[in-house]
């Protein structure tokens, strides 16, 4: 039955023996033109000049005319092909059982990752008799019309279904396999990398034995044990410090994109990944962004990955007309609620050579996936991933959010671009990433129990020996605006930093084999010493408070406690003045305005930091897999909110 690709002469003969045996099926010989389409389009109030812009378009895109036919939003799946079962006179099936399929989990693996989807299937009928579900994605019509002359009797055991139904079906049918690698996959792969388990063996045994041991000494000997501790935490808050005033010496605003001309036959499929729950208000925000990427639509994929028990966000998904090439994926509940799952679930069911993930309140630049792909082109195949900038939309919203804005560009403009540009280890942004296909199956994908799954998965892109890298095309999001929504977010950060650290640090001499010295010191101080860090900030100041109060109220301090008041005073002081530095220089003059404010709210968002870091503890210890949801609204336009347009 190779009247299209995929299908073999061996696929005829499991409909039957009896009627098939024997039967030499015809080889494709090319997929069918307009030409061919032309009498079932009429049918559909297609043009014959419709067809012919249409088959142009294709050509300029190197794919058959049915794939663009399906994409140009002239004609419906399901209308194209019971338009195409009755000019064949085939049986046409809307919606298969997935119960009645008869296919191996490799099977469902290999057609949902196919790039022309689901293209044939063995089921059975009603009586209990195979029939065959094709849903090809190039068809080759003259020769099916022959097989079906040549074959009636197996012709009257074959159905036409639309491939976005068949390929459903599948899914449904092999709905438990996938939620087992989903949440399972990578521990069972490689359990050291996993984020499953909080602390191995030793490190909870030196956990145990340190916090004894504290307690221990703050009791026999407080202020020897405070004076330790001060020296110790200023030593981390110091390497923050000293990391943010290195970078700052080459840190400059953004640049522009450099892109040069590209074929559109050249551009390869590309899947979009975007996690939603209870996002319900913003979806429409989400589509319109989605909408404005630039990209050959016949190869272009969107997967809007939704739990299967969030009915607002679904019902606002499918309120809007979408496009063939955007397909909803329900994700059931079990396992950890968490981003990184939902993502695990819905990778097997991408076929693009390259996926971007993005947030839903996000905005991505329309050319950003020509600019990531024109990276991983140019950048050979050890380059596996590609994180664009994050810039916040609303950024005078709120002190929040301007300190938010201040932050984003140190870390996108600053910090990712300077490790990239010495091929040290990235810490990955949660969204605007894009990642070589390829590479990311083969490092396991993302770790459904870490909170923070970017941070995790940018360090074991580093130990597999793959590279990451940076584009300057951004993605426009707005931040939160209220401590309310901020400290929660903040708090699911460093718990995630605080298991990337703790995973990768379980046998620590083999990750510093693996990423060199180097990346391994920037992940000590970009994991454990940004969280730590935030944890010493508050100490530092109540420890300062409280000596000051004592000396205000006739205290003589002793030479320990004058030694910690210069110790938190330059470490308060030189922490503010790196990142206020490095913020500044990231910063385009046009972002610097009424920079002063910034230089007041500093020490309230340290604090909010500090809270975060403590919250992050307790939750690490009493639910390390719980997912803080971040609330998103719609995104205002003018006013406060005022934003640069895209071109």
């Amino acid at each position: 039955m190779e009247y299209t690709r995929g299908l073999t002469a061996g696929g005829a003969e499991r409909l039957g023996r009896e009627e098939v045996e024997g039967i030499e099926c015809p080889a494709p010989h090319r997929p069918s033109s307009a030409a061919d389409w032309l009498p079932i389009l009429e049918t559909l109030s297609i043009t014959a000049e419709d067809a012919a812009r249409i088959e142009q378009r294709a050509r300029l895109a190197g794919v058959p005319f049915q794939a663009e036919l399906t994409v140009s939003g002239g004609v419906c799946e399901r209308a194209l092909f019971q338009a195409l079962a009755a000019e064949l006179g085939l049986e046409y099936l809307d919606r298969p059982s997935p119960s009645a399929l008869v296919m191996q989990e490799w099977q469902a693996y290999a057609v949902l990752a196919n790039k022309g989807g689901v293209r044939l299937a063995l089921s059975l009928d009603g009586g209990g008799r195979s029939i065959a579900l094709i849903a090809p994605d190039q068809l080759d019509i003259p020769a099916l019309r022959s097989f079906i002359d040549r074959y009636p009797r197996v012709a009257r055991r074959m159905r036409v279904v639309p491939p976005s139904h068949l390929r459903k079906a599948v899914a449904e049918r092999f709905e438990p396999e996938l939620m087992r690698l989903a949440t399972d996959g990578l521990f069972q792969a490689s359990p050291r990398q996993s984020s499953r388990f909080v602390l191995n063996a030793w490190q909870g045994a030196v956990l145990g034995a340190g916090t004894v041991a504290l307690a221990f000494f703050s009791w026999t000997l407080p202020a020897a044990t405070l004076l330790a501790v001060h020296v110790v935490l200023s030593l981390i808050f110091f390497a923050c410090v000293i990391l943010r005033l290195v970078i700052s010496t080459s840190a400059k605003p953004a640049g522009e994109a450099r892109l040069s001309s590209v074929q559109p036959a050249e551009m390869p499929v590309y899947s979009v990944l975007v996690a939603l729950y209870k996002e319900a208000e913003i979806v429409p925000d989400l589509l319109v962004a989605l909408g404005r990427i630039v990209w050959p639509r016949s190869k272009l994929e969107i997967k809007l990955v939704c739990e299967s028990d969030d009915t607002e966000t679904l019902q606002a998904v499918r309120a809007q007309h979408l496009r063939s090439y955007v397909e909803v994926i329900e994700v059931p509940p079990g396992g950890p609620r968490t981003k990184p799952k939902a993502l695990s679930y819905a990778l097997p069911m991408t076929t693009g050579d390259f996926i971007a993930l993005y947030d839903a309140e996000d905005r991505p630049h329309p050319f950003q996936l020509v600019e990531a792909w024109q990276a991983f082109r140019d950048g050979g195949e050890r380059l596996a991933c590609v994180q664009a900038p994050l810039s916040i939309g609303n950024r005078s919203e709120s002190w929040i959010s301007s300190m938010f804005a201040l932050e984003y560009a140190a870390l996108f403009r600053g910090i990712l671009p300077w490790l990239a540009s010495r091929r040290l280890m990235l810490p990955l942004g949660g969204t605007s990433n894009h990642f070589r296909r390829d590479a990311l199956i083969e490092v396991g994908g993302w770790d459904p129990y870490n909170v923070t799954e970017d941070a995790d998965l940018g360090l074991r892109l580093y130990r597999f020996g793959f590279r990451t890298g940076v584009i300057a095309n951004p993605t426009l999001e707005d931040a939160p605006t209220d401590a309310r929504t901020w400290v929660p977010q903040r708090t699911r950060w460093f718990k995630g930093w605080a298991q990337t650290w703790l995973v990768h640090m379980r046998d620590p001499m083999t990750t510093l084999r693996e990423i060199g010295p180097g990346s391994f010191l920037v992940a000590q101080i970009l994991f454990a010493g940004m969280v730590l860090s935030a944890l010493a900030y508050s100490v530092f100041l109540i420890t300062a408070f409280a000596l000051g109060i004592y000396l205000a109220t006739g205290g003589e301090l002793r030479t320990s406690q004058i030694v910690l008041l210069c110790i938190d005073a330059v470490n308060v002081i030189c922490g503010h003045a790196g990142f206020l530095a490095l913020g500044w220089l990231t910063l385009h003059k046009t972002e610097r305005a009424a920079f002063w404010k910034k230089l007041v709210w500093t020490p309230a968002y340290w604090g909010l930091m500090s809270v975060a870091a403590w919250r992050c503890l307790w939750q690490l210890y009493w639910r390390p897999h719980f997912w803080e949801k971040t609330t998103h609204r719609p995104h205002r336009r003018g006013g406060a909110l005022r934003e640069k347009a895209w071109p």
